[in-house]
């Protein structure tokens, strides 16, 4: 029993620096949660429009950046996000189409650029390494001459690359569990699917595929599976529109996945929440979110968000 009024005072007080530090605690967990945000969320080669960037995805685990594809633009959505490149410290490649690797050297020039470079570790496809070769290379004047005139450090020591060709963990540390999963994007065989286990949540990320069971496999109880989507009434118009029309519909008719087998993949993988990106065609804003979404719904019964550029999950 409180038997004055400075008892009663000092227990009010303590209760609300308890109450500060708990609630200082809790937004420090928020912050070291992972993260989710689409950087560039328009499939295909051609430089993004109706408000679309080309395709890359960012997780932040543990406030540590993993950055997955690097399409035109990449750069330039990192800093929109409030992301400094030189925080970059992962990156994966999915394929080896340039909507997925155009910016791969650009983006790693602009991390050694800002002054404060980090060790940088490159996963993807076989050729990821003579791509970074090659790119410093083409670079090889402007980094010899900035070395010396500049007092940089040497920005060809700054990446290591990993080429992948086998399914299974790819990479492990204290914060995740980083696998791959073979997926279908033909004529390319080695394109992949990429799965980050992380301490409180999971995320799968499809890369560019056709419908493929072994990706449901793959993202079996993810939290988040963030896939690729082709809607076919766009295509068709777009085809219209173009001499190719005949050859490239049978690219996107073999190497992508429409709404309704979307809606299989996440339903059989059982995951919480689906994520549509890379739409196809990413640049026809006549296309509404529900269009995107209806067939999709026919199989999946979950969380379904119409991704956009810079939106956070």
């Amino acid at each position: 029993m409180l038997t004055t009024r400075r008892d009663f005072l000092t227990l009010a007080t303590g209760f609300m620096v308890s109450q500060t530090l708990l609630n200082r605690s809790t937004f420090s967990q928020q912050n070291k949660s992972t993260r989710i945000i689409l950087l560039g969320t328009k499939g295909g080669p051609r430089v993004g429009e109706a408000g679309r960037s080309n395709p890359a995805t960012l997780l932040l685990i543990n406030d540590v950046p993993y950055l997955i594809d690097c399409g035109y633009g990449v750069t330039k959505q990192l800093i929109t996000a409030g992301v400094a490149l030189d925080r970059l410290r992962y990156i994966f490649i999915t394929h080896h189409h340039s909507d997925h690797n155009l910016e791969f050297g650009p983006l790693i020039y602009n991390t050694w650029i800002t002054g404060l470079p980090a060790q940088i570790d490159a996963y993807g496809p076989p050729g990821l390494a003579k791509m970074a070769e090659q790119f410093f290379d083409y670079q090889k004047f402007d980094i010899d001459v900035r070395i010396v005139d500049e007092g940089r450090t040497d920005p060809r020591k700054l990446v290591t690359t990993h080429e992948i060709s086998k399914p299974g963990v790819v990479l492990t540390n204290t914060d995740v569990k980083v696998s791959m999963c073979v997926v279908r994007h033909p004529p390319i065989k080695d394109s992949f699917a990429y799965r980050f286990d992380a301490k409180d949540r999971s995320v799968v990320i499809s890369g560019d595929t056709a419908y493929a069971p072994e990706l449901a496999e793959f993202a079996k109880g993810a939290d988040v599976l963030v896939h690729e989507v082709m809607y076919l009434p766009g295509i068709e118009a777009l085809l219209k529109r173009l001499p190719n029309a005949k050859r490239l519909r049978e690219h996107l008719m073999a190497a992508h996945t429409l709404p309704e087998d979307v809606g299989k993949i996440a339903a059989q993988a059982g995951v919480k929440t689906l994520v549509l990106t890379h739409f196809v065609p990413g640049d026809d804003a006549s296309i509404t979110d529900e269009q995107w979404s209806a067939d999709v719904r026919k199989h999946f019964k979950g969380k379904i968000i119409v991704g956009r550029d810079l939106m956070e999950i």
